[in-house]
């Protein structure tokens, strides 16, 4: 009983609008009981002039911002009520009014459920394990690259970091909206915000909280909490000349019947609470269920931009692509094994950390081979490796780097390309060749049915924007049927084709530090965020958690939602207010009834905006899109087709684009080709 009471206490205070008109209410009923009618009278009359008055100075303040509001009817049906004696008319006016911010807070909180637990489950102590091996929970604000953190069963992962000690089962729906859990491995990254499983882990800080990636969705859900679609103001602006005709009607009741009842009683059932609720709510309700679904969207105009965009721009490393190269092919010198040249060329590149020595590195796993120990380590910048491995001086990377050491008297050893725009690294062993290892970038499984479904959706025009060179372009986009398609690329470039493209608004997805610029200049930028740079998260609009390119489209289809019920709900609400106006007019609804009725009014339209975060019914047809729908596309355009290639940039344009691949080019087969 006493939380009951605090709790009805608490909301109260905040607000004090709401308990002012209800105790005006309480208290001139109890005038009225004890026969006081006069007092009573003057009681709610004096309370409904004052809110009134407080309603026109803060009107009178958003016309001089430039701002136009709906205050206009509500103040003039408070007033009119009130003069001609309607005063519980007014009264009831008045809790419509101040009760609408308590509605719209009631729906958004509904609304924003998913949003808000994000905010709420933000991990605040780790456990540090010290130098003598004892555990201390700190703040997670005062952990540090490299400590060790251990993560208790069911504990939240405070930082990100790769995981030591342990297999972890780790469920990061909050993060991806993937329902099922994950299993990380040693070795394998542990992002913040994700929850561990029933078993304790030991991992190292690989990022300061602040810089995790929860972090940055967090502050993305912070500003999309903040924020005020267009769309909203657009509803105010619908506003004006629906209180123009509400006025109309209202004047046009009283001239006919002679009646300046009629006025008011017209007045009483045109208050505008549909017209400020129903859109922010509709709004939140679908960034919410973009949350649910692993999709964040940093500001609610974007859903607007969303549900608008006719044209599409896609990045293709990392994004139409997988972004990790492979190893697909294995030219053996005379004298060698393919697992021979795997295992000479891991051995070197294991000293390496990037890309395409990972690549070779995971495919002697794979293979299950011996990987010899390396030492006398020395990378070349856009050449390649080399280090000496089981007594033998080994080189990894161009034809001309791998055969500095030779005598200039071997064959160079240069197979037929099964594949024009593949990548290919040399491995060449004291002084002789042993064979040349080809690798691609292949496509993402569900590439093609999300640029389908994005067409089916209404997008006029799909680009693929590129630094990678024309032949690797034009192979990913032609098993993706892209028609358009921009190679060689700079990120000035990128943004110069964005900005000239028609028609708009332009979605751009990406996910590179060269993503960044042309991710800020779209009207919706769109970063793939698990494997994504930070600066491509921060300059997107909407971060896509889970690596699923298919989320995309189902943004689009969220933002479409959104928009088309957001107007629904105000045409209910107009339409509803139209009708009772033409019933009031006549005279046969007096003005007390009139406003409990536009209270039905105002909760349909609340109820209606809501909708927006569930699935539509064309959605329903086709929620196999994600999984389903988008597996068997898959199959159909991987079916038969061999990997695509991962045409690097050369290091000019690295430095162009402000790429962190330390390595360098790769280029075709008639070119020197470095290893990466």
């Amino acid at each position: 009983m006493t939380g009951a009471r605090e709790t009805c206490w608490r909301q109260l205070r905040r607000y004090p609008l709401v308990a002012l008109v209800c105790l005006t209410a309480l208290a001139g009923g109890l005038l009225l009981l004890a026969g006081a009618a006069t007092p009573a009278r003057w009681l709610v009359t004096i309370v409904c002039l004052a809110i009134a008055t407080r309603m026109a100075i803060g009107m009178v303040a958003d016309l001089r911002r430039g701002t136009y509001g709906i205050d206009l009817l509500a103040v003039v049906a408070i007033v009119s009520t009130t003069v001609l004696g309607e005063y519980w008319a007014a009264l009831v006016i008045c809790l419509m009014v101040t009760g609408g911010e308590g509605l719209e807070d009631l729906a958004s909180a509904r609304a924003g459920r998913s949003l808000s637990a994000l905010l709420d489950n933000a991990p605040h102590e780790v456990g540090r394990i010290t130098d003598d091996g004892t555990v201390e929970r700190i703040p997670v604000g005062r952990v540090g690259v490299g400590d060790r953190i251990q993560v208790r069963p069911g504990e939240m992962v405070g930082v990100d970091g790769d995981l030591e000690v342990g297999n972890a089962t780790l469920d990061e729906s909050s993060l991806t909206g993937e329902p099922m859990p994950v299993l990380r491995r040693p070795g394998e990254q542990l992002m913040a915000g994700s929850v561990n499983g029933p078993t304790a882990v030991v991992m190292r800080a690989t990022a300061l909280a602040a810089d995790s990636q929860y972090q940055r969705i967090v502050e993305l859900v912070r500003q999309a909490q903040d924020s005020r679609a267009p769309f909203v103001g657009l509803a105010d602006r619908v506003a004006v000349p629906f209180t123009a005709v509400s006025l109309a009607i209202a004047a046009a009741a009283w001239f006919l019947s002679g009646d300046p009842v009629r006025f008011a009683e017209v007045l009483v059932v045109a208050t505008p609470c549909p017209l400020i609720i129903a859109a922010p709510v509709a709004f939140m309700a679908g960034t919410n269920r973009a949350a649910r679904l692993g999709i964040i969207i940093r500001d609610s105009g974007a859903l607007e931009q969303l549900a608008r965009v006719r044209t599409a721009a896609f990045d293709k490393t990392g994004t139409l692509t997988r972004g990790a190269p492979r190893v697909t092919a294995v030219h053996c010198a005379p004298g060698f094994t393919a697992e021979q040249v795997i295992a000479l060329a891991a051995g070197v590149e294991q000293m390496s950390v990037h890309p395409i020595g990972t690549a070779i590195t995971a495919d002697a796993a794979d293979r299950g081979l011996h990987v010899a120990a390396a030492d006398e380590a020395l990378e070349v910048t856009s050449a390649g490796i080399t280090a000496r491995v089981a007594g033998r001086q080994v080189r990894v990377g161009t034809e001309g780097f791998a055969r500095l050491d030779s005598s200039g008297c071997e064959t160079p050893f240069a197979p037929d390309s099964t594949d024009g725009a593949t990548t290919r690294v040399h491995v060449w062993a004291d002084g002789r060749p042993v064979g040349v290892i080809e690798l691609a970038d292949s496509v993402r499984p569900e590439a093609a049915a999300t640029l389908a479904e994005l067409s089916r959706l209404g997008i006029a025009r799909t680009l693929m924007l590129t630094g990678d060179a024309a032949a690797t372009a034009e192979q990913v986009a032609g098993q993706l049927g892209i028609r358009e398609t921009a190679a060689g690329l700079t990120p000035a470039g990128k943004v110069e084709a964005v900005r000239s493209a028609r028609p708009r608004p332009v979605m751009m997805v990406g996910d590179g530090v060269n993503d960044a610029p042309v991710l800020a200049v779209a009207e919706v930028g769109v970063a793939m965020g698990v494997q994504g740079s930070a600066a491509a998260v921060e300059s997107a609009d909407v971060v896509v958690m889970k690596d699923d390119l298919s989320r995309v489209a189902l943004a689009v289809r969220i933002g479409r939602r959104t928009l088309s019920v957001a107007w629904q709900a105000i045409a209910i609400g107009i339409g509803l207010s139209l009708a009772l106006m033409l019933v009031a007019a006549t005279g046969v609804m007096p003005a007390v009834v009139g406003a409990g009725i536009q209270e039905l009014v105002d909760l349909a339209c609340i109820l209606w905006a809501l909708l927006s975060g569930r699935p539509g019914r064309d959605e329903r047809r086709h929620q196999s899109l994600p999984r389903g729908a988008m597996a068997g596309a898959a199959g159909n355009v991987s079916a038969g087709a061999r990997a695509l290639p991962g045409t690097h940039v050369s290091p000019q344009f690295a430095s162009q684009t402000g790429e962190t691949s330390h390595r360098g080019v790769i280029s075709h087969p008639d070119q020197h080709t470095p290893a990466l």
